[in-house]
Order: structure tokens, then C-alpha cells, then sequence
């Protein structure tokens, strides 16, 4: 068994860390770190889990684990880890932002390697410290990793994406309130989001002269290349993008394209039939779809923020640094409706 610790056990992400390691057939958990609850039933605050566990939260943390995962705030995990030494030994998987750009990866002795299993899954199964990727991150790499692959990302990239209430976090705030957020649609940090810096050292992985060189900043320069306008959507769960380049190939090129790209890979899929958000949510899939018009490839992609853009992926990148088959306790059913 592998014996798993969570830091940060009673938000959203530590939530559904637990919603899937509880059944997962090769985990035990051995402490569910959460001070301002230790004492508390999980079930108190994941009121979904009553009848499932009976695990209690702790202030506990050592390193009797085989791997710890922090789903903690961002700026919170290298703060963290700063104050509480964890043994070499001990995998670690953060979900926060910390990590993940190239020029903040080291730790102790090692280094972070950004969790994308579509990109990195080589260097996942070999790493001992894994940086999980952002909810819009992951949504947006995955449609556009195929035309990078190919070297064939152009210019200018546009992209639209819509996301749930949860990808702001378990704290509420104004823009997360009920009376504001049902029934209400709004952009924010548009053409300037913090994931655009992720986005783009994975694109210029694979097509190296993505990113202009310049002495500008990371973000200033992804901001020459992609125009993204994120926007809050009226919804809990779920991330839905609309992305759209020039591009010289042919409908049926790009089909071709993504599939292979995405042949060995059992959590991303390609319909030729359009998509809908509710095909993802509850599951860590992406499901795109591809669409030609005129010179303009267009490329739908659904995602899950808190499953294949937070937790789940967590999980699958455990479960390749462990040697299993990475769909393992991740064969979730979406709502449907």
C-alpha cells in the first residue's frame, strides 16, 4: 500500500484528493493534515463522505509516508515545506503554483517536474517531486500540444475559457457569492492570467521558438503569443475553452493529428461530435473537438478544474510515480445531466 499524507485536507482540492484516494485500492492514508479541523470527522466538512470514512482530521505531519500531497494556498506550499523538513525519501506532490515555472523548481537537492502526463510522462515516472499543473493550464495545453508537437502553433493564439465557481477557491468572496455568480457571466484577467507562464514554457517544450526572446518577463512575453480572455462562468464544476488559430491543415489532418498525439493517452479523447461540459465534470477526461473554418482551426476542449485540473491529475501522477496503471482509481463516472 501506499501509505499517503495531505496537507491542506479541507479545501476543495484536498476534498476531492480524499473523494477518490479513499477508494483507491492501493492507498492508505495515514493523516489528513488540516489544524483549523483536527479532531473533526472528514465527513464534518466533506459532508459527501458520510457513510464512506470514518477518518479524522490532525495536526499531524511527519514523513512515515510514502508520498504527501500539499493542497495548500499558492505561496503556502514552499512556505511550507521551508518550515517542515520532510525526509528525501518521501514523494511530493504540490497543487499549487509554486513549483511549476522552470525558473522555481528546485528543492532540497532535486527538482520539481511539471505533472502533465501528456507532456512529461516519461520524467513523471521517474521524479520524486511532481509540480501539478493549474485547472486553465491543463485545459488549454491539452488543445494545443498537438499543434506544437507538429511545430505548427502560428502567431497568435485566441482562446476563450469558462470556468466554475471552484477554481477560486473554498473562501468566499464577492465574485463567488450565490446572489452574484448565479445567473451572471463575467471576464476577468483578461490577456494577462498567471497561467499563461506554465502554458507557454510547455508549448516552447515542444515547439522551441514559441515563446520571442526578450528581457521581458515570462508573462509579458506568453502575452505576445496567446490572448486569452478567462471568464467566471454560472456553475460549480468545470472548465470550457474555445480556442482558435490559423492553421494550413485540413479538418480531417488535425483529427488525425490529435489522435495519434493522443493515442496512449487513456484520459484524453477527441470526438468528432461537438461536446458539452457536462461530459467531463465528475471525471478526470478532456474531451476536445475540432472544427475548420476557412483558414481558422477551431478546438473545443472540456475539462473537470478539480479533478483532471487539480486532484485527479495529482492522483494520476502518483500513480505513475508508483509504477501503476495511471487510470487507477480514477475510473469516474461524469454527471450527464
Amino acid at each position: 500500500m501506499i501509505r499517503v499524507g495531505i496537507v491542506g485536507s479541507a479545501g476543495y482540492t484536498g476534498g476531492e484528493l480524499l473523494r477518490v484516494l479513499i477508494y483507491h485500492p492501493h492507498v492508505e492514508i495515514v493523516f489528513a493534515n488540516s489544524a483549523s479541523n483536527a479532531g473533526n470527522k472528514v465527513y464534518e466538512v466533506h459532508n459527501d463522505l458520510f457513510g464512506d470514512t470514518e477518518l479524522e482530521f490532525s495536526s499531524d505531519f511527519h514523513s512515515d509516508i510514502d508520498v504527501l500531497f500539499l493542497c495548500v494556498g499558492h505561496g503556502d506550499a514552499r512556505k511550507f515545506l521551508a518550515e517542515n523538513p520532510v525526509d528525501p525519501s518521501v514523494k511530493i506532490i504540490d497543487l499549487s503554483q509554486d513549483y511549476r515555472l522552470k525558473a522555481n523548481t528546485a528543492y532540497q537537492d532535486g527538482y520539481f517536474v511539471y505533472g502533465l502526463p501528456e507532456l512529461n510522462r516519461e520524467a513523471i515516472k521517474a521524479a520524486q517531486y511532481i509540480a501539478n499543473p493549474g485547472c486553465f493550464a491543463t485545459n488549454i495545453q491539452l488543445a494545443l500540444l498537438p499543434l506544437a508537437a507538429k511545430k505548427a502553433l502560428p502567431e497568435q493564439i485566441h482562446i476563450n475559457a469558462t470556468t466554475g465557481s471552484t477554481g477560486a477557491g473554498q473562501k468566499p468572496s464577492a465574485t463567488s457569492h450565490f446572489s452574484w455568480r448565479s445567473g451572471n457571466l463575467s471576464a476577468y484577467k483578461s490577456f494577462e492570467h498567471q497561467h499563461l507562464q506554465e502554458i507557454s514554457e510547455s508549448l516552447n517544450q515542444l515547439q522551441p521558438d514559441f515563446l520571442p526572446q526578450s528581457d521581458e518577463s515570462l508573462l509579458q512575453r506568453a502575452m505576445r503569443r496567446i490572448n486569452m480572455v478567462p471568464q467566471r462562468g454560472a456553475f460549480p464544476r468545470g472548465i470550457f475553452s474555445a480556442i482558435y488559430v490559423t492553421s494550413a491543415l485540413t479538418e480531417d489532418e488535425a483529427y488525425t493529428l490529435y489522435r495519434d498525439y493522443y493515442a496512449s493517452h487513456p484520459f484524453t479523447w477527441v470526438s468528432e461530435t461537438n461536446i458539452d461540459m457536462k461530459q467531463v465534470v465528475n471525471t478526470n477526461k478532456s474531451i476536445m473537438h475540432l472544427e475548420k473554418h476557412g483558414d481558422q482551426l477551431l478546438i473545443l476542449n472540456a475539462t473537470d478544474n478539480l479533478l483532471k485540473g487539480a486532484s485527479g491529475q495529482a492522483v494520476q501522477n502518483m500513480n505513475l510515480m508508483f509504477g501503476l496503471d495511471e487510470r487507477t482509481g480514477l475510473n469516474l463516472k461524469s454527471v450527464g445531466f
